[in-house]
């Protein structure tokens, strides 16, 4: 997840609460193996020729959900979460729409261990726990307010569904005044996330 700003306040808020577990965030930050630079100069290469603009992004079924962040990537995520080097589940982008990185994610429905995947250590993935993100679009101004998000277990005991999420559950939550204002709606379950920079981020393009 990339989730760059939201999965952030979600560690830090996991930490105020006390109900973190020791493996949310990444172990390992050691130097790249030969398969992992492998990895990254292969997925640089194609996701860079395939969505080198967010109109690429967007055209493939990426939907943002995300102000800039303190890198000043914005996120666009595809909703499907089950990634593979070819399909990362999300894709950032600078403030000129310019392709920043990638996050490809694996669902974690049952406390699965770290993933043991495309020759990455497994220490270098995150965890993020399930939420449910929204965009509102005020219909009156168009104003758009991004970086939106409820716990997924705070969803449901509204009546609300992770399946297909509904705006109407944001309005019973009183967030919004109508299910009008909510612009995108989609669950962001518990998963292992790798981030993956594509464009030079010092010596670890595995880490924010």
């Amino acid at each position: 997840m990339k989730a760059r700003l939201i999965a952030a306040l979600a560690v830090s808020l996991f930490a105020t609460f006390a109900i973190a577990r020791a493996d949310e965030q990444a172990t390992y930050y050691g130097p790249l193996s030969p398969a992992e630079k492998q990895f990254v100069a292969s997925v640089t290469k194609d996701l860079m020729a395939r969505y080198p603009h967010v109109a690429d992004a967007e055209r493939a079924g990426y939907v943002r959900y995300t102000s800039p962040d303190d890198t000043g990537a914005i996120s666009y995520a595809d909703q499907l979460w089950n990634a593979d080097p070819t399909h990362p589940s999300q894709l950032w982008y600078d403030k000129d729409g310019n392709l920043m990185g990638a996050d490809f994610s694996v669902p974690r429905p049952n406390g699965e261990a770290r993933p043991e995947l495309w020759g990455i250590n497994p220490g270098r993935w995150y965890e993020f726990n399930g939420h449910v993100h929204y965009v509102i679009k005020d219909p009156s101004s168009g104003k758009t307010v991004y970086d939106q998000w409820i716990w997924n277990k705070d969803f449901q005991d509204a009546g609300g569904s992770l399946a297909k999420p509904s705006a109407d559950t944001v309005v019973k939550l009183g967030r919004v005044p109508d299910a009008n204002y909510i612009s995108t709606i989609f669950e962001f379950p518990t998963q292992w996330d790798l981030i993956v920079w594509l464009t030079p981020h010092g010596d670890d393009p595995f880490h924010w």
